[in-house]
């Protein structure tokens, strides 16, 4: 495409879509042109990819998930399909600031984290592998809440991605389906009948997902809750205008909010509505699509592979028996076959209280014949594998119902696939010890660093090509430029112009100055006690004192960046924000130290600001206790940026440090089988701290009231923790997390070494894509091949 078609493009929905000229278009306006240029630049893809898929009568993926964090599209599209340098130059042209239209797009906040960003990648790798998916999700009306801080203390504000035209979006009314709740089960000719009490439909709105160079593009497909009736006519005439309305708000709800408070029995009653619906929805739609082609389910398997993306999809079990057996008559022992031979299941935890569970008191209440099937699992299985329940003491066990409902069961990084098989999963290991395999988790080169960083992808092009945005493993070809010293100075270079570039957002957004020769040391990931946010404040903490101690040193200037919410629920982990924010105040503010110390916490993580902070990063903290951490993915977004990790050996970092060489890593902290030792140990936390007087006068400065204004029991609670219980071990791993940081000022005082490091990351972090990951799935999980490429027609 020439950038004089673009640009008649641009300017055509300008008129005609938006009904703008141009001396009166705002920069909503202009984006949403540009949106809309380029998304007529993915439609021929997308059709001819559906067309493709129908005709090679392909295996197709089914993706489901409660999280798609797919972040801002526009820029991604526009590099996708090979217009970005077109669209700059029309903007240019035009006398517009084309970063300002890229960042009005707002940020789609359709996930929680990690889970949601790795949904995101995947269904981007599926494409530009051309594999033949359909991502599965819930649109919801408001994402992940919006964050501030308001004294310190995080605020939580409904996040509002739709109060504008989401434009990428196709909405299908011919794709809806009734999705019913509550009721009760009847007997009608030895067949069971389910008869809900209350139903909403499931409306279908589709974005297509392009992959690299245009050539191939699948679908997310998310549903919105819509009533059966919009309005109670004979109630609104009564005056009763609220009681009318009320079908349309209580159906509506569903595909509000997401992750909705579950502390309540409300909420949990929402959750689980939430839940079905979104995967009964799927199930019909798939099924649909099955029947249009094929005439016999029990070819289900052959050409349909679902992926359960965590628990929160685990209904589907039982829903696809429901489907087969109660509706299409199968034997109950048949339809439970087909079923396993599609279903499989992404563990991401570690944590039995994060496997979700389910009264059967809500369930049978929510999903009366649901719960009747899962009993019937239940029993099947103890049949054959006697001594593992999927219900247990009034209650439904969704980790376990995965499991036994799938083909193939994965963790998401090697440690973490070997602990499940001796941790949550152990005894259902043992029964079958074939069925968990390991796939470890990757992120698209395209977004994270070819479209995040554009300094160094444009150095590391100059240097091998761009072959590596494709296959990412070619990344390795930069190791030999490692060795020469003018292309280290040149990637030198490309991190402090990124330093350059966020620390003067800090000082617009935040009011803080920062050094940009300062090492920016970066922990983003949601707040959790296992993450450890409070180990690297009590950290920060330590190292303050000590400067304070010692104002002559020769210290090293670190900016220490934090970025993540808490969950509304989670009071613990609101506490360690508040405590980070206190912190900050004090030791920016303190004229001894701010030269070398400052601690920043901006607010409202998300992935647009993901995208400014990786590329910036010198450090990635990865501190979490040893096996806690399925994988991670930041971990590998930080290192494919020219970042150095810090870190435990949990997750992916395991591999993260096979991969880019034990001296390009900086290693602290007990193993997975040191941590549950140490653990038995009765007062390891006072231990510890009685061992370490750094340890010992950080804690007391949380219960002296040095970051709280004198009130000394304002961080009393994390004090008391971190030297009681300490579960997750801080205080035991505080002393070489200390060692490890001292090590990490040593060597990026040798500016030299440090570059050498930090390249030698970027370029042996290639496996770590996404790409891999799916490659891996396909072959390994879904028996599923990538169908013919097409041409390139988004460039023709």
């Amino acid at each position: 495409m020439s950038t004089s078609a673009l640009k008649d493009s641009v300017l055509s929905h300008l008129k005609y879509s938006l009904g703008k000229d141009p001396e009166h278009a705002t920069t909503y306006d202009w984006r949403v042109a540009l949106s809309l240029a380029a998304r007529d630049r993915i439609v021929d893809p997308w059709f001819e990819s559906t067309r493709a898929t129908y005709r090679a009568d392909a295996k197709r993926v089914y993706y489901l998930s409660m999280e798609f964090l797919i972040g801002r599209l526009l820029e991604d599209a526009l590099v996708n399909t090979g217009v970005y340098d077109d669209a700059k130059a029309v903007f240019d042209d035009l006398g517009l600031n084309f970063g300002e239209i890229l960042h009005d797009e707002p940020d789609a906040a359709l996930g929680n984290g990690g889970l949601g960003r790795l949904a995101a990648c995947f269904l981007e790798s599926l494409s530009t592998l051309g594999i033949p998916a359909m991502g599965y999700g819930i649109r919801y009306e408001h994402g992940l809440f919006r964050q501030r801080f308001e004294g310190g203390r995080q605020v939580e504000e409904a996040e509002d991605w739709l109060t504008q035209e989401h434009v990428w979006e196709f909405e299908r009314p011919e794709a809806a389906f009734e999705i019913g709740f509550g009721g009760q089960v009847y007997e009608n000719g030895g067949r069971a009948v389910w008869r809900p009490q209350e139903a909403v439909i499931a409306q279908a709105f589709d974005t297509p997902v392009v992959g690299w160079k245009g050539e191939w593009a699948n679908t997310l497909r998310l549903w919105g809750a819509l009533p059966k009736t919009v309005l109670d006519l004979q109630r609104f005439n009564a005056g009763d205008y609220a009681a009318a309305a009320e079908p349309e708000a209580l159906a509506r709800t569903i595909s509000r909010v997401l992750y909705p408070d579950d502390t309540t029995e409300e909420g949990k009653h929402l959750r689980l509505k939430q839940e079905y619906f979104f995967t009964a929805a799927s199930l019909r739609d798939l099924i649909r699509r099955f029947e249009a082609e094929h005439d016999d389910l029990r070819d289900l398997p052959k050409r349909v592979a679902i992926q359960l993306n965590d628990t929160h999809p685990a209904i589907a079990g039982p829903e696809l028996v429901r489907i087969l057996h109660d509706e299409r008559g199968m034997e109950f022992e048949t339809a439970m076959e087909i079923a396993r031979g599609c279903l499989n299941y992404t563990n991401h935890t570690l944590l039995p209280e994060a496997l979700e569970r389910w009264s059967d008191g809500l369930m049978g209440y929510l999903l009366p014949r649901h719960l009747q099937l899962i009993e019937r699992i239940d029993t099947a299985h103890q049949t054959q594998h006697p001594g593992i329940a999927i219900r247990e003491h009034g209650e439904v066990k969704m980790g376990e119902l995965s499991f036994i409902m799938a083909n193939r069961v994965n963790g998401v990084s090697a440690l973490h696939s070997d602990l499940m098989k001796v941790t949550v999963f152990k005894d259902l290991h043992d029964m079958h010890p074939d069925r968990i395999v390991n796939q470890t988790n990757g992120v698209t080169p395209r977004r994270w660093l070819r479209t995040c960083n554009p300094r160094l992808s444009g150095l590391i092009t100059d240097a091998i090509g761009d072959g590596w945005i494709k296959d990412a493993e070619r990344l390795s070809e930069l190791e030999p430029h490692v060795n020469d010293a003018g292309f280290l100075d040149r990637f030198v270079q490309a991190k402090r112009e990124n330093k350059v570039d966020l620390g003067q957002w800090i000082a617009e957004s935040m009011g803080i100055s920062v050094d940009p020769d300062a090492m920016f040391d970066v922990q983003i990931k949601r707040i959790h006690e296992y993450k450890r946010q409070h180990l690297n404040i009590l950290e920060t903490i330590a190292l303050w004192q000590e400067m304070r101690d010692n104002p002559n040193g020769d210290w090293t200037p670190r900016v220490k960046i934090f970025g993540g919410k808490a969950a509304p629920g989670y009071v613990f982990a609101k506490e360690i924000i508040y405590l980070i924010n206190s912190v900050a105040s004090v030791i920016n503010n303190d004229p001894v130290t701010s030269k070398w110390l400052k601690v920043v916490y901006p607010a409202n993580y998300n992935v647009t600001l993901a995208e400014r902070l990786i590329p910036a990063a010198n450090l990635s903290e990865q501190i979490s206790t040893a096996g806690k951490e399925a994988s991670g993915t930041g971990n590998m977004k930080f290192a494919l940026n020219g970042a150095l990790t810090i870190g435990t050996l949990d997750g992916a970092n395991v591999e993260i440090r096979e991969h880019v060489g034990a001296d390009n890593f900086f290693l602290f902290g007990m193993t997975a089988e040191e941590v549950m030792e140490r653990r038995t140990v009765e007062g390891h936390a006072w231990d510890a701290i009685s061992k370490d007087p750094r340890l010992a006068r950080a804690v007391d400065a949380l219960r002296n009231g040095t970051f709280a204004g004198g009130d000394h029991d304002r961080f009393r609670g994390i004090a008391d923790n971190i030297s009681g219980p300490d579960y997750f071990l801080v205080a035991s791993d505080f002393s070489d997390y200390w060692r490890a940081s001292r090590e990490v000022d040593q060597a990026f005082r040798d500016t030299g070494h440090w570059a050498r490091m930090a390249a030698l990351n970027t370029a042996r972090s290639g496996w770590f894509s996404s790409d891999r990951t799916i490659r891996s799935y396909a072959s390994e999980i879904w028996d599923a091949l990538p169908s013919k490429p097409l041409r390139n027609i988004a460039a023709e």
